[in-house]
């Protein structure tokens, strides 16, 4: 017979064993520099010659209002940066979306409407995917190559679909939240350190920040829009700029 004491102790185990793979499998769906459900692009190591390397994207737009000011801010410093759109935004805002690919900007997949992938299954999955990879492609008369799942949330038949497409996934290595704050005084500077950490390390520095938001098309982004302009202007000088495809090659 099993003593009390047992009992206890070996599910004491169980449930610790559980929640350790509970956490595990949270960590592979959700972490951003996490590997194990697939390889994802994130940002490689500086060149040994040269400046570190800096990846501006932008999520979760276009955004009628906010856009064309971020875009005019990138043109004005001739900085080149990655948008992930909603197929949803996009579909209606054909003439911005050409206007971005037309001055330079990469374009990238962030699904139709921004679901959690990680609890989203095959078939939607691939639906989100195809359907804004297709709609993409009509507006700017090019391949969409890259992919970021809406808040890094994946899970290996995520990444599998992707791929099947032809979209390599990407997540990032220096977010805050942005899409939370009131002036960019509450952005700039966080971003800023990750940059400084990323390069102390010897590595290149993948930014998020958010032009749009999936619930509403026109939603208050002038706190980024802001903060990406003062990270130009800060890192102008030391780093150079960097579309995604420039890494393509290191994933």
């Amino acid at each position: 017979m099993i003593a009390p004491l047992e009992m206890f102790e070996a599910g004491l185990g169980s449930a610790l064993v559980a929640g350790l793979a509970l956490g595990g499998l949270a960590y592979a769906a959700n972490w951003p520099s996490s590997q194990l459900f697939g390889r994802a692009l994130t940002a490689p190591r500086n060149p040994e010659n040269g400046p570190g390397e800096i990846a501006l994207t932008f999520d979760d737009g276009p955004n009628p209002r906010w856009t064309p000011i971020l875009l005019e801010t990138l043109a004005r410093h001739n900085v080149r940066a990655t948008f992930f759109l909603l197929g949803k935004y996009a579909s209606i805002q054909r003439p911005m979306v050409r206007q971005m690919h037309d001055a330079g900007h990469l374009i990238g997949n962030h699904t139709w409407t921004h679901p959690y992938l990680a609890r989203t299954g095959k078939m939607q999955t691939r639906e989100e995917l195809t359907r804004t990879k297709s709609e993409l492609e009509q507006i700017i008369g090019a391949p969409i190559r890259f992919f970021r799942p809406p808040f890094g949330s994946r899970r290996p038949a995520t990444l599998r679909i992707a791929r099947e497409l032809g979209l390599i996934p990407v997540l990032w290595n220096a977010m805050t939240a942005d899409w939370d704050a009131a002036e960019a005084g509450q952005i700039t500077p966080r971003l800023s350190r990750f940059v400084e950490r990323n390069q102390k390390r010897g590595y290149a520095t993948n930014i998020v920040l958010h032009d749009g938001g999936p619930q509403t098309l026109e939603v208050n982004r002038s706190a980024s829009v802001a903060a990406a302009g003062q990270l130009v202007e800060r890192f102008d000088p030391t780093h150079r700029f960097v579309t995604l495809d420039e890494w393509e090659t290191e994933l």
